[in-house]
Formats: C-alpha cells, structure tokens, sequence
C-alpha cells in the first residue's frame, strides 16, 4: 500500500482513519480523536511517507539573477523617485512586480 501524500491529502477524515486502524504505530494511537490536520501527518509518519511535495525549478532558471536584477531595479526606483520621473516609476515597478511573481513561483 505505498501512497503518496497528496493520495492520502485527498482522503476524506473517515478514509484516513480506516488507514490508521490498520497501522499498529506510535504516531497514531489516538486516531478516532484526531481531525484531518493532526490525522494526516500521523499517517504519514505511520506509512514513512514525505509530508512536503518536491517542487521542480525549471531548466535554467537562475534565482541569484532575478534576485541581483531586483536590488538593480530598487535602486533605479530611487532615482526615479528623486528625479519625480512617475512614467520611469511605474516602468520599474512593473518589472519588480514580474519579477518578485517569477521569483515566488519557482522557489516554493
């Protein structure tokens, strides 16, 4: 009965707990009193199964680079500000505002 934890994610508390009665482990003892947030990782524990998905970072996507480019960006935005240049200000805060969704996007 290998899972994994998003199969046992998408189980419903009462499919969790049929699992655990079969399961003679520490981790869940208690399981007809636990709810699906203390339930799952019990589980999971009991079945030796990773509680976090591996996220894949594209080919080539270079973190350090987007990182460098916004601290570029910051100081240019304080330029812009200084020389009260609005057009130039919205142009930065645009590319920092791609740039920072590419950056959340990949590095969870």
């Amino acid at each position: 009965m290998a899972m994994t934890y998003e199969e046992l994610h998408k189980k419903t508390v009462a499919e969790l707990r049929e699992i655990a009665k079969g399961l003679d482990h520490e981790a869940v003892k208690g399981y007809t009193q636990m709810n699906k947030e203390h339930l799952l990782p019990a589980v999971c524990k009991a079945l030796d199964v990773e509680t976090h998905a591996h996220r894949h970072v594209e080919e080539g996507f270079d973190k350090a680079g987007l990182k460098a480019r916004l601290r570029a960006l910051r100081g240019e935005r304080d330029q812009a500000l200084a020389a009260h240049d609005p057009a130039r200000l919205k142009a930065i805060r645009r590319q920092r505002h791609a740039l920072s969704h590419r950056l959340r996007t990949h590095s969870l």
